[in-house]
C-alpha cells in the first residue's frame, strides 16, 4: 500500500492549497510594508472587488441562459443519451470499474457536461462519482486508480464549448466571442491525451516501485 501512496491523492487535505494561497497573501502584505507600498494593496483590494463584481454581473445572464439550456437538455434526456454514448469510452479509460457500476454513469454525466462548458452544473455528478468510488475503496486514506484517473481528467479541462470563457469575451465586447471553439477542441484533445498517457505511465511505474 505504501507503494501506491507515492502516486495517490489523499482526501481531506484541501487545507494545503489554503496554506499556499495564504502564504502568498502574507508575503505580499509583508513586502508591501517593507517597501512602503501599503497604499497599493488598499487600492488593489478595492479595485479588485469592484472589477470582480462587475465581471460577475456581466457573466450572470450568459451563465443563467446556458444553465437553463442544460437543464432543458437534461430533462429532455439529451444529456443522458450523450452520457450513454460516452460510456463505452469511459469503460476503457476506467478498466477497474464494472459495466453496471453506478459511478460510471456519474462520471459520464460529469465529463459530458464539462465538455459543454457548464462546469458548475457538472460538480454534483462529480461529487456523486467520487462518493461511489470511495464507498468501494478499501483504504479510505488512499485514492484508487479510478479516482486518480477521474481527477486527472477533470484537471486536464475536458471542454469542447467553453461557455464561461465565451461569456467573459461577450461581456468584454468581443466581436466574435465564439471564435475560440476550434482552439478549445484542439487544446482539450492534446491536454486530455497527454494527461491520460501520463496517468497510465505513472500507474505502471508505481506498480514496479
Amino acid at each position: 500500500m505504501k507503494k501506491r501512496r507515492i502516486f495517490s491523492v489523499g482526501f481531506g487535505r484541501g487545507y494545503v492549497i489554503n496554506k499556499i494561497w495564504g502564504s502568498f497573501i502574507v508575503v505580499g502584505i509583508v513586502y508591501a510594508f517593507a517597501v512602503g507600498n501599503v497604499e497599493v494593496i488598499n487600492n488593489e483590494i478595492i479595485d479588485s472587488g469592484n472589477t470582480s463584481l462587475e465581471l460577475f454581473f456581466s457573466m450572470l445572464p450568459m451563465m443563467i441562459l446556458w444553465s437553463g439550456i442544460m437543464n432543458i437538455a437534461k430533462k429532455a434526456g439529451i444529456l443522458d443519451f450523450l452520457a450513454r454514448c460516452m460510456k463505452p469510452i469511459f469503460r476503457v479509460i476506467f478498466p477497474d470499474l464494472k459495466k453496471d457500476d453506478p459511478a460510471l454513469g456519474y462520471i459520464a454525466s460529469n465529463l459530458t457536461i464539462n465538455m459543454l462548458g457548464i462546469h458548475n452544473a457538472s460538480t454534483p455528478f462529480g461529487l456523486k462519482a467520487m462518493k461511489c468510488l470511495q464507498e468501494k475503496n478499501r483504504n479510505k486514506k488512499v485514492a484508487t486508480r479510478s479516482m486518480i484517473t477521474f481527477l486527472v481528467l477533470n484537471t486536464s479541462g475536458v471542454t469542447v464549448i467553453a461557455t464561461d470563457i465565451i461569456a467573459i469575451r461577450s461581456s468584454m465586447g468581443s466581436v466574435n466571442p465564439t471564435d475560440l471553439v476550434m482552439v478549445t477542441i484542439i487544446a482539450t484533445m492534446i491536454n486530455t491525451t497527454l494527461a491520460l498517457l501520463m496517468d497510465r505511465f505513472l500507474w505502471k511505474v508505481s506498480k514496479k516501485v
